[in-house]
């Protein structure tokens, strides 16, 4: 499966310097994303799986949210310095030669053998909603669910409007932009860094609930220098807010597939990852349109108040779904959720 879905994304990727039309672009993006929507949650659920020792997952985590800051920050400058010599069409094929590699990595891999489901099949009715209901009865997945909500927030605000304010509002030249999108990816690669060390001394509660605490305020300081900064002087506190909610978006994002692992079994698992990256993009449904048609309609400060307001409704949510006290450090161990809900 993991094959097959890096085929059809380089597949679509070769697409790209064909279209001639705008509704293709939408055509190709959505089945690009279905590959994507397939391959992510799946990839994800097979890592605890081959690396059964707690630390050596919290490490892999770190390195994982690493490598995805790492690509943020360098596949804008790298296709800036290719298209100085290559063609815009030809760019592509460095996306498809990305995904033709990521195959071949699958198949050179050995993965632990599945074993086959005992008795009939259930439902695809039953099957399809599985994480969703083990995310439901399961209190830290409900606060997990939550700070979906908060961490979309900014990442909203960062990738829709981050154009807007360096150009138009601070007047700031093209190339700076990459320098605010680069505080960004440096704040969060510090945190995924730091975070085995973080997590066995202060454990999952407490680093991620921090995080949420941060990020409201932090986009309350966004909206108050949209507001009362002037173009000097704006730019630089825009710097120290965007290296700050890179770093609070880690502090949750790089320990959230702890608590996945945790409250799930070997079974469960690929329905419980394939849950939670469901629910939080649809937290991003929500918060990318707000960014933009608030933005462009009423101005950057309101959408950064908008956006404020929805990560603070969020880390509410977390902060009272969250129990205080569990058996384990870093997840709760198994209980209801894993022993009820189990695939046929």
């Amino acid at each position: 499966m993991l094959i097959g879905a890096d085929l059809i994304r380089a597949a679509m990727a070769l697409c790209l310097p064909f279209i001639t039309e705008t509704w293709q672009i939408y055509v190709v993006i959505f089945l690009l994303q279905s590959a994507s929507a397939t391959f992510t949650p799946a990839f994800q659920s097979l890592i605890p799986t081959i690396l059964k020792d707690g630390r050596d997952y919290t490490r892999a985590l770190s390195l994982s949210r690493l490598a995805y800051d790492m690509e943020a920050l360098v596949s804008p400058a790298a296709a800036a310095l290719l298209l100085t010599v290559l063609s815009y069409n030809k760019l592509f094929i460095g996306t498809v030669a990305g995904f033709l590699f990521s195959a071949f990595m699958v198949t050179i891999t050995r993965l632990p053998k599945m074993a086959a489901p005992v008795g009939p099949q259930a439902s695809l009715w039953h099957r399809t909603t599985l994480g969703t209901r083990i995310f439901w009865r399961n209190r830290r997945l409900r606060s997990l669910l939550a700070l979906n909500l908060v961490v979309t927030a900014p990442t909203a605000l960062v990738l829709v409007n981050t154009v807007v304010y360096v150009l138009d509002v601070l007047h700031r030249p093209e190339t700076d932009l990459a320098l605010a999108l680069a505080c960004f990816g440096v704040g969060s690669m510090i945190v995924a860094l730091s975070a085995p060390r973080v997590l066995d001394r202060f454990g999952d509660r407490a680093v991620m609930l921090t995080g949420a605490g941060l990020i409201p305020a932090v986009l309350g300081g966004a909206a108050a220098v949209t507001f009362l900064a002037s173009p000097g002087e704006g730019w630089w506190l825009l710097l120290g807010l965007w290296f700050l909610l890179g770093a609070a978006n880690s502090t949750i994002l790089t320990p959230s597939s702890r608590l996945l692992r945790d409250a799930s079994t070997e079974d469960t698992r690929p329905y419980v990852f394939t849950a939670q990256f469901s629910l939080s993009h649809a937290c991003y449904i929500l918060t990318y349109p707000l960014a933009g048609w608030v933005g462009a309609a009423a101005g950057l400060g309101w959408a950064a108040v908008a956006l404020t307001i929805i990560a603070m409704i969020g880390s509410a949510g977390a902060f009272l779904s969250w129990p205080r006290h569990t058996a384990a450090a870093s997840g709760e161990p198994a209980n209801e959720e894993q022993t009820v809900e189990q695939p046929a």
